[in-house]
């Protein structure tokens, strides 16, 4: 698959089939992540992947406010959790941006190897923190469900290029 196609077919999935993933897929996934470029090459992130049948997975689930029961269904919860924390002379967060890129890889594999997935920004990252051990040097700054899609919704609306990108200057 090429990558344009990958991105044209990314879903937010939030209904799962109960088929495991694939040890294979899962590490694919993983690895498309340990792949993805960062501030310095500095690679400051761990991801978790917390499988459903884990005694920590509802601790997982639980700190999504039990708002989100369909983060049940899925086979797994990956957490993406980042260290050593660089304001970029940009003005912004080095981990921030770096564990979004390498969530974003992964998400793009995921679509490669038929899994869904679904970030998730609504949650407390201190019942994740416990759940999973993660250590007070880290700072969870996503979780995203994979699995099995069990629905295939549409593609959401999406702006006009005019809208959103121009060329040589701000032309708005």
């Amino acid at each position: 698959m090429e990558i344009m196609q990958a991105i044209k077919e990314r879903r937010s999935i939030r209904k799962y089939l109960s088929k495991p993933v694939e040890d294979e897929k899962l590490y694919a996934v993983l690895e498309a992540g340990r792949l993805a470029p960062s501030a310095r090459n500095e690679q400051a992130w761990k991801f978790v992947a917390v499988n459903k049948n884990s005694p920590n997975f509802e601790g997982v689930v639980s700190s999504t406010y039990n708002q989100q029961e369909w983060v049940r269904q899925a086979d797994y919860i990956i957490a993406v959790c980042v260290t050593n924390e660089r304001i970029m002379t940009c003005g912004q967060s080095a981990r921030v941006v770096d564990g979004s890129i390498a969530m974003s890889f992964m998400m793009m594999e995921a679509v490669e190897q038929g899994l869904g997935t679904c970030w998730l920004g609504h949650f407390d990252a201190d019942i994740v923190r416990k759940s999973i051990n993660i250590p007070d040097e880290y700072t969870i700054i996503a979780i995203a469900t994979l699995g099995y899609p069990d629905e295939q919704p549409q593609a959401r609306p999406r702006k006009l290029k005019e809208d959103v990108y121009c060329k040589d200057i701000w032309v708005w």
